[in-house]
C-alpha cells in the first residue's frame, strides 16, 4: 500500500490543499493529513475547527486519514508508515523552500521521498494566509475553502 502524508499547518485548509489531495489520490492509496503545529506561527483557526472543516471535504473517502501532531514530519510519517510526503507548490518560492525540507527529512528518513505536485492555475494565488487575512477582516471567503 502507497502511503502519502500530507502536512501543514492547514490554518485554515483551502481549496488548494483540497486539490492537491484529490489529485494525489490518483498516485497514492492513502493520504494522511497532518495538522501539525509549526513553531514560529501563532495558530488563527483552532485544530478541531480546522480537523472538522477537513472532514467535512472528504466525508466517506476512506481513504483519507487526518492526524495532528507536534513532532518533526518526517518522524510523525515514518510512525504512520508513509514513505512518501505531497507538498503542493504555487510557484519557485515554495519550491525553494520545500526542498531544502524534503532533503532534511531525507536524511532524518532514510528512503523517505517527497512528491511535489504544481498547484492547479485556478488556486495558484490562493494561500491561508490571505485567507486568514480576508477573514479577520470580515470579508466573505466561502469561495477559497471546500
Amino acid at each position: 500500500m502507497r502511503k502519502a502524508f500530507f502536512p501543514g499547518s492547514f490554518d485554515p485548509f483551502t481549496k488548494g490543499h483540497a486539490d492537491i489531495v484529490h489529485r494525489g489520490l490518483k498516485l497514492f492509496d492513502e493520504i494522511i493529513i497532518g495538522i501539525g503545529t509549526n513553531s514560529v506561527k501563532q495558530r488563527y483557526f483552532a485544530i478541531p475547527e480546522i480537523e472538522e472543516a477537513i472532514q467535512r471535504a472528504f466525508r466517506g473517502n476512506e481513504r483519507v486519514k487526518i492526524v495532528h501532531y507536534d513532532d518533526l514530519t518526517a518522524l510523525v510519517a515514518e510512525q504512520y508508515g508513509a514513505r512518501f510526503i505531497i507538498r503542493g507548490l504555487r510557484n519557485t518560492t515554495d519550491f525553494e523552500y520545500e526542498n531544502t525540507i524534503s532533503q532534511v527529512n531525507r536524511q532524518i528518513c532514510d528512503g523517505l521521498e517527497t512528491v511535489f505536485l504544481i498547484t492547479s492555475p485556478q488556486f495558484a494565488p490562493i494561500s491561508s494566509t490571505i485567507v486568514r487575512e480576508l477573514h479577520k477582516y470580515g470579508a466573505d471567503i466561502s469561495s477559497y475553502i471546500p
